[in-house]
């Protein structure tokens, strides 16, 4: 199995030498390509720290990150934009759709500020707008299509560049119920048909019912490691429940 992305002894600290934060405390392990990886934790746990480290957002303190063969924490700052752009993808919170691009220039805009050619961003677009459904809507502005419809506009979005490595912060947290699922049900699509490696840092138990493996962070550190495996959703979504609880993380408000 090819890997996507490697962590070793990871840490991320804050402050100095009188008052350090241990954010990401020593953390290693690894995502295979095609997986759906759910990383979870009660507020504070590190774990929106960690996703910042690995999307190049933020620098690790120690340790090494790679995505595919490279190891993020030795780029230059003045190659981390370019690396980024070519092999990571982001489903945002709250989508951050342009109002003032219809969907097909919404989901083209990187490759066309990449220059590349347009009959193949074209072909592109309209390759996976096919895939997601979404075809006969791209002429149309984010204003005149449905909340899911966005959605699938978002995912192809974070898919154009065909990344190594899609990541989401807290996809669904400004969503409700029926949205969240029909979101979470697209990118399982993403996953299971287009064959996209998904890492997704999320609360709630719901979400992370649809990954095949769930980290948990507790101050910093890795807690412990489930996978779905052949378990139904239910299942899998009890078996969270159950870690959670012991993790003493906040399970009042899971859907």
């Amino acid at each position: 199995m090819k890997e996507i992305l490697k962590l070793d002894n990871v840490k991320k600290y804050y402050g100095d030498s009188n008052n350090i934060t241990k954010a990401v405390d020593g953390i290693t392990f690894k995502i295979n390509e095609g997986e759906f990886v759910a990383i979870m934790g009660a507020s504070g746990s590190g774990k929106t720290t960690l996703l910042n480290v690995i999307s190049t957002i933020d620098k690790a303190t120690s340790g090494q990150i790679f995505v595919g063969s490279t190891d993020i924490t030795q780029i230059k700052e003045k190659e981390v934009a370019d690396f980024r752009k070519n092999n990571l993808g982001f489903i945002f919170q709250d989508f951050n759709l342009l109002d003032t691009l219809n969907i097909e220039e919404n989901i083209s805009l990187s490759l066309i500020i990449n220059r590349e050619n347009k009959n193949d961003i074209d072909s592109k677009v309209r390759d996976l707008a096919k895939k997601l459904g979404i075809e006969d809507i791209l002429q149309k502005f984010p204003y005149e299509v449905s909340g899911g419809q966005k959605q699938r506009c978002a995912c192809a979005r974070a898919l154009i560049c065909n990344p190594k490595l899609i990541l989401a912060d807290e996809p669904t947290g400004a969503l409700d119920s029926k949205s969240s699922k029909m979101l979470l049900e697209t990118m399982n699509e993403l996953n299971e048909k287009l064959k996209a490696t998904i890492l997704m840092v999320t609360h709630d138990t719901f979400s992370a019912s649809f990954c095949k493996r769930v980290l948990f962070l507790k101050d910093g550190k890795l807690f412990n490691e489930i996978l779905r495996e052949n378990k139904s959703r239910k299942e899998f979504f009890n078996e969270i429940l159950d870690v959670l609880t012991l993790l003493g993380g906040d399970v009042e408000n899971v859907k």
